[in-house]
């Protein structure tokens, strides 16, 4: 039995330092009106920190996301952490086809992250970065895109389990 694992996380450089810029620049506003904040109500000094706090809860959220993929004989799961709780399982047998491709994450999703097309015969999308991705196609018509890091380990395992999606196995 092979098993393809996969963990991919929102660990991109732009994100970090434009999260970071955005908590330095209300953190300065902030202590640059500290005097006249502390003379207000406590509801107002809430309302002073709440910018620092919005950003520090988008910055936890992106460190603490990450994208899992498993391959094996029982079908494709993903879990985008932590959104899903658990990971969501594809049966091979309701798989019309499945296969690698090229995306454009802007174009054809709006980004990346878990994204739904405009165009409906794109479906969803669970992606962290990059422009490759698992293309699932299932046989009630509905489409999904799973980001990959790993092209050709990923193209391997495939290989090994087409016949479950040819023959129809459970």
């Amino acid at each position: 039995m092979k098993v393809y694992l996969e963990e991919q996380r929102f660990n991109q450089p732009l994100v970090i330092v434009g999260l970071s810029i955005a908590f330095i620049v209300v953190g300065f506003s902030t202590m640059k009106e500290w005097e006249t904040i502390a003379q207000n109500s406590f509801a107002e000094k809430i309302g002073a920190f709440s910018g620092l706090l919005i950003i520090l809860l988008v910055f936890l959220l992106f460190i603490n996301l990450n994208l899992k993929t498993r391959i094996d004989e029982k079908g494709i799961y993903y879990q985008y952490k932590p959104l899903h709780f658990s990971f969501r399982r594809i049966p091979w047998k309701h798989i019309s086809k499945c296969y690698i491709r090229n995306y454009n994450a802007i174009s054809e999703y709006g980004g990346w992250g878990i994204k739904f097309s405009f165009r409906k015969n794109k479906g969803k999308a669970f992606t962290t970065k990059g422009t490759i991705g698992l293309q699932i196609e299932l046989k009630n018509g509905r489409k999904i895109l799973i980001g990959t890091q790993n092209k050709e380990e990923l193209q391997r395992v495939l290989n090994t389990y087409q016949h479950k999606i040819i023959t129809n196995e459970t």
